[in-house]
């Protein structure tokens, strides 16, 4: 067996939000108290900052360290904590990874770069993810784009990926339940090592009953005993109980994955703030604040889910 594959995703993985200020600072109280809420509870293996959802393209290279350095010493040195390589370019991907590495990431996230023309698209990608292993020599996660999406990758682009030595998970979040369903009986059939995370809000109950290693997700930041008791249901076989926690969840999912898709972290932001897990439920840059109908509807979602928003929250964020 690989030394590094010895370090397997799998479980519930916390995609976090960085909370922010009004006046565009990182919230590190806010931070920490979402820490507290999301990644500390039982049931969750994992916590990946500096993705996505962690608005990492807005944050300096400094920020992105302070990131993973405060999340380290937040969760301690039990928990695996995975940081995402969201770059312009493989010199900058490295460079992130060896400043994640530094900074106490057990395991990097690979995010693709701008889509090489559709021909080499597949050898770039390859070359991409290799280059990264090579130079930190740090477990690392691919992370799969919907197939709408140029820079997503291939069935056979995955298998090759799977079986470099450093690739260890796939954040699988092709959007198509079939396109799943090939990419997890491809992977595995080439290295059944590689943990296949179910990443699509979607699919979430058909991807576990299809198969899979774990959850990754932002959604995780709102809802994570929710996931750890479908997870835990899927472990145990059990469709009665995976259905009833998927039914419990079904408005929030439609709520914060509506349309635009774009939104949906900072809906998810929004419901923390609900919630009064986070102070502001701003993102960086951001130009104006959900409308009231989208607020309104996040709230009754999170009623209807047990999850009890602080009320007086409800006028202050619209």
């Amino acid at each position: 067996m690989n030394a590094l594959k010895t370090r397997s995703l799998g479980g519930v993985t916390v995609a976090t939000v960085l909370p922010f200020t009004s006046a565009g600072d990182i919230d590190w109280p806010s931070f920490a108290r979402l820490l507290d809420y999301c990644a500390m509870p039982d049931g969750i293996a994992a916590v990946f900052v500096n993705g996505h959802a962690g608005e990492s393209a807005r944050l300096t290279p400094a920020e992105r360290i302070d990131v993973v350095r405060f999340a380290r010493r937040h969760i301690g040195a039990g928990k695996c904590l995975v940081a995402g390589l969201v770059a312009e370019s493989t010199v900058d991907a490295i460079r992130q990874a060896r400043d994640a590495k530094a900074a106490g990431a057990d395991v990097l996230t690979v995010f693709p770069l701008t889509p090489a023309p559709h021909e080499a698209a597949g050898e770039a990608a390859l070359a991409h993810v290799q280059a990264i292993g090579e130079a930190v020599e740090l477990p690392l996660a691919v992370f799969q784009y919907p197939i709408s999406s140029p820079a997503s990758h291939s069935t056979a682009t995955l298998v090759a990926m799977a079986q470099l030595p450093w690739v260890v998970g796939i954040k699988e979040g092709s959007d198509s339940i079939g396109v799943y369903e090939d990419n997890w009986r491809a992977v595995k059939a080439a290295d059944p090592q590689v943990g296949i995370l179910a990443s699509n809000f979607d699919w979430f109950l058909a991807q576990l009953a299809t198969g899979s290693d774990g959850i990754l997700s932002g959604l995780a930041s709102v809802v994570p005993q929710q996931l750890a008791a479908l997870w835990s249901a899927s472990v145990a076989n059990d469709l009665d109980a995976m259905r009833v926690t998927s039914d419990t969840l079904h408005e929030l999912v439609r709520a914060v994955y509506a349309a635009p898709r774009a939104d949906m972290y900072r809906r998810i932001k929004c419901a923390l703030h609900l919630m009064g897990v986070i102070d502001s439920p701003v993102s960086r840059g951001e130009v104006s604040p959900l409308d009231q109908a989208t607020v309104a509807r996040l709230y009754d979602a999170l009623l209807r889910a047990g999850l009890a928003p602080a009320s007086l929250l409800l006028e202050s964020t619209t």
